[in-house]
């Protein structure tokens, strides 16, 4: 999802003012130095101005900037907290013994600083994962010693060996009985999980799985359609299925649409869940079984609905169902996996789960949330942990079914060929009334959100409503949450899209109370986040695409490129000066698509359908016809190439003119002649489908996002039963793999 297509509603109930956020009146304080602000702002990575979508510089309000700083802890209402930051900044390496977290690249050459009273002796050593020890050498290094709190303190400097292993080490330093811990992670120069693609590029579908249903689903697309879809899709010789994020949304309904809003990206959503492919539904009595049928019943025939899914009247029925299969008498096999994926799964699953049990009776704006007496850890919510034990296991076991059925739709995938199988998508964040913004608080920024600043298509700016990760915090917390995350997403999974992937670089924060376009970039430590990512997704023998679209500085791309992170190339938004790329100047390490889920399916677009509907819905800044004939001209500068290279006849040639299934084959025929290592087919250009998932700028009141159904040219609902006789949907799907592996 690209940063000015992203629509993410600020969320009903976030609390206007949470703990730790700025007061307006502080930040609407007398003016203070400019200069010595950038100098703070600078000092702690938020940028005074950024260039434009309109290629212009703009600078950053110095209120804005004092709100961000104090979202980050940072005061800077008066020059004179403005001055104590800064001296805070600079001794603030010197008040700790090590850093919060050294992060590092295998076989690059790396320093450890470790700061200890000056002259006093040191020691370093590395605790590996796998239990040794390795001791590092103090290098002979003296550097002018700094007074802090009126003590000299002097820093020691150790190269780190450059031939440690790959993973998660913990540094350990000794100082006159004075001892301290940090996290050590040594990530790959390079993600080589994509290396095999460049021998033999690859392609597969993409598509939102809760609209792609069989005559099986409960309403709403789930696990087993998934794995379904896979088959269908590899025997004829797709490597991959890229789905939606499938995060957890609220435990209970009413349910939020969007799943780039989850309530977590850790977790997955018990939605998808397949409930006759759980074991215990064989030996539940038969009047219980009954029930559960009779629940499948009720909701089935919105399978027939084509207009609008129904997630709430399917969570409801399926929770029902779930709750007597979570009551059933597991075997002492079943038994020991559900506590061994809790073990694994940890605190963090055990958190979730007590967030989902709360957050079954309490409202998003009930005070517990924002209430620091009653966090996380507190004697409170211990005692609500101990009270609701029976809740917080059902939660334990819906992701445990989750788990297994995710494992199965993976290996379902690979059996049919696919070499990768399951993508999933990696949402940007979470709303602030989410489990992470409760069980995170300390590692999120409170008082601001993520966006996106003004652009060609939001001319206002955006604002997501999701909280961001605080920078140093994620650091101080060895950045475990941030894997913890990724290690469950890639669990079963052949690869990672990651949406919006600049925000590992920088993110548009919004001070609460401001306008969307009214905020400030703030760096991140790139080089940890994306390294983390490399790391985890080479072990889990994962591939990397990351959504790289939108405002971006220029050397991101080739950043990305050189540590084998996939970008993201979209036939309509590549062009080269006023015309549309030619195919071999794309990015070979890239998946390349004809669209995206913020466009119109490819049939809808070919027929400006997204102009009435922009224009219908007041979206529009100049007229309809203006809107359609820029549009038109840019379609036929596409068509004019597709021609050239011979996918479509000249338009002085005899016949009837091109049908449009056959645009849409040649479009893709096109893109097999890019040297991207992968192609992605949406499943919507594969059946006719005219309608778009999402349309930015919008509410559900003006237009049914994320809730529309896959149907064909008519609008019909097209089953997962009905593709191996869709003669479309073949003769893409042969027309791409014909093209590539001829």
């Amino acid at each position: 999802m690209t940063a000015s297509d992203q629509q993410h509603p600020q969320q009903a109930g976030m609390p206007a003012d949470p703990p730790g956020a700025p007061a307006a009146s502080q930040a609407a304080s007398a003016a203070v130095n400019p200069h010595l602000l950038q100098k703070l702002a600078d000092a702690h990575g938020v940028g005074t101005s950024f260039q434009g979508w309109d290629g212009l510089p703009h600078t950053v309000a110095e209120e804005t900037l004092i709100k961000v700083l104090a979202a980050l802890g940072v005061q800077a209402a008066t020059n004179q907290a403005i001055e104590a930051a800064l001296v805070e900044a600079e001794l603030a390496p010197w008040r700790r013994m090590l850093p919060p977290a050294v992060v590092i690249m295998q076989g690059e050459p790396a320093l450890v600083p470790v700061h200890v009273a000056d002259g006093a002796a040191v020691s370093l050593a590395i605790a590996l994962e796998d239990g040794a020890t390795v001791d590092a050498v103090q290098q002979d290094v003296w550097e002018h010693p700094v007074e802090v709190d009126g003590k000299s303190i002097g820093r020691a400097t150790f190269p780190l060996p450059e031939d440690l292993p790959l993973g998660w080490h913990t540094l350990q330093a000794e100082s006159g009985g004075v001892t301290a811990s940090a996290t050590l992670v040594v990530t790959p120069r390079r993600l080589t999980t994509a290396e095999a693609l460049e021998q033999r590029r690859g392609w597969g579908l993409a598509t939102q799985l809760y609209s792609v249903r069989s005559k099986r689903s409960w309403g709403i697309g789930d696990f087993a359609d998934l794995a379904d879809l896979a088959a269908l899709s590899g025997v004829r010789g797709a490597d991959y299925v890229l789905v939606n994020p499938l995060h957890a949304a609220e435990p209970v309904p009413p349910v939020q649409p969007s799943p780039y809003s989850p309530s977590t990206r850790r977790f997955f959503n018990p939605l998808y869940i397949r409930v006759e492919a759980i074991t215990e539904l064989a030996y539940l009595k038969p009047r219980r079984r009954a029930t559960v049928e009779k629940l499948r019943e009720e909701v089935s025939g919105l399978n027939k609905e084509g207009g609008r899914l129904d997630r709430n009247a399917v969570y409801g029925a399926k929770l029902e169902a779930l709750e007597m299969l979570y009551h059933t008498r597991r075997s002492p096999a079943r038994q020991a996996a559900f506590e061994e994926f809790c073990r694994a799964s940890g605190p963090g699953l055990d958190d979730f789960a007590l967030w989902s049990a709360l957050r079954e009776d309490l409202a998003p704006d009930d005070p517990l949330w924002t209430d620091p007496a009653r966090a996380l850890g507190s004697r409170e919510a211990e005692s609500l942990r101990k009270k609701l034990a029976d809740r917080i296991g059902f939660h334990r076991w819906l992701q445990w079914i989750c788990d297994e059925q995710l494992e199965e739709a993976q290996k379902v995938a690979l059996r049919s060929g696919m070499r990768l199988g399951v993508v999933h998508d990696l949402a940007v964040g979470v709303d602030h009334s989410s489990a992470d913004a409760w069980t995170l608080r300390g590692v999120l920024a409170p008082g601001t959100s993520v966006g996106a600043p003004p652009d060609m298509y939001n001319q206002q700016g955006q604002d997501w409503g999701q909280p961001p990760w605080h920078p140093a915090r994620l650091a101080e917390a060895g950045y475990q949450p941030f894997r913890n995350m990724l290690a469950t997403v890639l669990r079963h999974a052949g690869g990672i899209r990651v949406d919006h992937i600049l925000g590992l670089f920088r993110l548009w924060w919004i001070p609460l109370g401001n306008a969307p376009g009214d905020g400030a970039y703030v760096r991140y430590d790139h080089e940890a986040l994306i390294g983390i990512l490399a790391l985890e997704a080479q072990r889990a023998g994962a591939v990397v695409i990351g959504e790289d679209l939108g405002t971006f500085e220029p050397w991101v791309r080739d950043y990305l490129a050189a540590r084998g992170i996939l970008g993201t190339s979209i036939l309509w938004f590549e062009y080269d000066g006023d015309s549309p790329l030619a195919p071999e100047k794309y990015r070979t390490q890239a998946l390349a698509s004809v669209n995206t889920h913020d466009l119109p399916p490819t049939a809808g677009y070919l027929a400006g359908d997204h102009v009435a509907l922009r224009s219908r819905l007041g979206l529009l800044e100049r007229s309809e016809e203006e809107e359609r004939a820029e549009h038109n001209a840019s379609l036929e500068k596409m068509l004019a190439l597709v021609r050239e290279r011979g996918y479509l006849p000249g338009k002085a040639a005899s016949g009837p003119a091109e049908t449009e299934e056959q645009t849409i084959e040649a479009l893709h025929l096109l893109l097999t002649q890019t040297p991207s290592v992968l192609l992605g087919v949406a499943l919507v250009d594969a059946v006719g489908e005219r309608r778009v998932q999402n349309q930015p700028g919008t509410t559900e009141a003006l237009y049914p996002n994320w809730q529309v159904p896959l149907g064909g040219p008519d609008g019909i609902p097209v089953f997962l039963d009905d593709l191996p006789a869709n003669a479309r949907f073949n003769s893409l799907l042969a027309a791409v793999e014909g093209a590539l592996h001829r």
